[in-house]
Formats: structure tokens, sequence, C-alpha cells
């Protein structure tokens, strides 16, 4: 590695209110377990506007620790996601059943400390360093800058999807249409679902839903009648929005019995207040759901490898992280934005 291995650079926050510097930092302290990425790109999720920057990061990989998980070597296109560390022990009830993303000792690719006091930095850097476990082998076929939205904000739709049998004959509604929902509107149509209905507030987003595979779009602001229309007609809805103001009775009354609403969107405010008699008559379900676990992570790489599944993503160079935040914040992305370095990110 041309650098010095006990120091990186990156754009560093040192508080909410004001712009990130490009600054060296120390990364986690070097265990064998570990590998180092150079990183190509970053994508940049909602969620860095809660965590005061970061992203989720695919590069290749340029040191590999000797206890390293098999299947990584110097020079492979790697990449990471929400989680940086689990702790795998056995008697972890999380970690031994394949559910390492609910590990209670789990730690963020960013803005987290390591049990021996070293912080992790996340993307926005040259460098990252992590535990091999959570690092995933990039297929061919799978632009990096595609995967890199997809290893945040595809995981997270692509989760309850396969944990709640979306497939052929299942009926599914996605709710918001945005870096979540339009990846939500292209995996459940790539597993084959039987209709994939988009919905959000207004029509501006209609030709964006029916480009991405959508067999309907609903604009629940412009059509006064859309939940007598739709009432019992879906099997599963993933829900990306929340907020106190969303119709979120009118979205339960959408499901057939026995069906699914699952919330990934995370709820800054709380819920609205439900009727929960209706839930009780109609058998429904009531889930949230957090990442992917790293088993459905690989398999949602290799289906958007083997389906051709793109995000829609606008790339950006590294240097301009800052104003790609602020533009985030006001909600032009279409959908995601991704970060590249270039050879210089700070000029």
């Amino acid at each position: 590695m041309e650098k010095n291995e006990d120091v990186f650079h990156g754009w560093m926050a040192t508080d909410a209110a004001s712009p990130m510097r490009y600054q060296a930092f120390k990364p986690k302290t070097w265990e064998e377990t570990d590998v180092d990425i150079k990183i190509s790109h970053c994508g940049v999720c909602a969620s860095d506007l809660h965590s005061m920057r970061s992203g989720w990061i695919v590069g290749v990989a340029v040191r590999v620790g000797k206890q390293a998980r098999e299947g990584i070597a110097v020079g492979d296109r790697v990449g990471v996601g929400p989680q940086g560390y689990t702790c795998r022990k056995p008697d972890c009830d999380c970690c031994s059943k394949g559910q390492e993303n609910y590990c209670p000792r789990r730690l963020g690719t960013y803005g987290d400390r390591y049990p021996d006091g070293s912080i992790s930095y996340g993307g926005f850097a040259d460098y990252c360093r992590h535990n091999s476990y959570s690092v995933f082998s990039i297929p061919q076929g799978l632009a990096s800058e595609h995967a890199a939205v997809m290893l945040c904000a595809g995981s997270t739709v692509y989760e309850p999807l396969k944990e709640h049998g979306a497939g052929p004959e299942t009926r599914v509604g996605v709710i918001g249409l945005g870096g979540l929902g339009h990846l939500g509107v292209l995996f459940a149509k790539s597993m084959g679902c039987e209709r994939v209905i988009a919905f959000s507030r207004s029509k501006s987003k209609q030709e964006d839903a029916l480009e991405l595979g959508a067999d309907e779009y609903v604009a629940t602001a412009d059509q006064p009648d859309w939940a007598q229309q739709h009432a019992s007609t879906l099997d599963l809805i993933i829900c990306t929005v929340s907020g106190p103001e969303m119709p979120l009775q009118e979205y339960l009354g959408l499901l057939r019995p026995k069906g699914t609403f699952c919330q990934v969107g995370i709820p800054e405010k709380p819920l609205p207040s439900l009727d929960a008699m209706t839930l009780v008559l109609n058998g429904t379900k009531i889930a949230f759901s957090d990442s992917a676990s790293p088993g459905n992570i690989k398999e949602m790489l290799n289906l958007a490898a083997e389906k051709g599944i793109k995000a829609w993503t606008e790339t950006r160079p590294m240097k301009g992280a800052n104003e790609t935040v602020a533009d985030m914040e006001t909600g032009k992305a279409r959908f995601r934005y991704v970060l590249e370095n270039k050879e210089d990110s700070s000029s």
C-alpha cells in the first residue's frame, strides 16, 4: 500500500451545523481479521443526514489480514454496508442464526466506537478499514456506483421483501418513491411479484414509477378515492416514508387478510394512532426492518448482477461532498447521490 497504514484522509464533520473539512484521521486499530479498502465510490444515504455525514462503500481491497474471511484477496472489488462490525460469538442469538444485522453488539460503518476505543469514520474518505466479515465481494456485472447504493438502500428494502415472501402470486405496494422506494419497486419486480403498485403524494413521480417497472402508480393527494379503490388488494406493503401526517390507517386498509405492513423509513416523530379493531379483524401484521443480513445482502448483490438491476444514481466527485449532502437535504437527488474518488479528492 502506498500510504501510511495508520493515517487515512477524508471529509470530517466536527459538529452538525458546520461544513465538513478534509483532514487526516486514524482508522480503527488493525486486526488480522480486517481489510483495508481503497474507496472508489461511496453512496450518500438519508441516514447520513442524521449522523453527521458518511456513506456506504465500494472499492478495492489493498490489505487483507491473515485471519480475514475466505474469499477476499488483495485487488478484489469489495463493499461495506451499514454494519462495520458484529460480534459473531457462538452465544449471540442473532449472529448464530445468520441475523448479524440485529446483533446487540453491532457497530455502524460510521459514528461508532470499537471495544478498544477506535472510531468508525465511514466512507467519505480515501481509505477505510473494516472487519472482513462485514465486507462483501461485488459480483461482476454490477457497477460500483450501483453496488454502493444497494449496500444500504437496496439491502433495506430487499430484506423485508425476502423475509415476507415477495414473489410470484404476491401483490406488493411500495410507499414513497425516493432512494429506498425506487429500489423497492426494482427488486419487487425482479423477484417476480404478480403486481407492484407505487404510492406517493403527487403525480410528479408517475413517469418514473412506470419506467422503473411499477404496474400502477397512485398519487394519494390527487386521487381522493385511492384507499377505497385499492382496499384489500395487497399482500405486502413496504413503507419507506414516515411522519405523523401519513395516512397510516388507510395504507393498512390496502392489505388482504393476513397481509403485512413493513416500516423501513426511519420515523423522526411518532407514527399516527391506529384503530386496532380493524387490524385484528383482518389479521394484519405490522413489522419493522433494519438493514439486511449478510446472507440476504449477498443474495441481493447477485440478483442485481444477474438481472441487470441499476439504481438510479447521480455520480459526483468526492471533493463535492459538502455540496452533495446539502443537495440531498433539499431533496434534489433522483434518487441517490454517489461520491466518486478521483486522484485528489480534496482539491
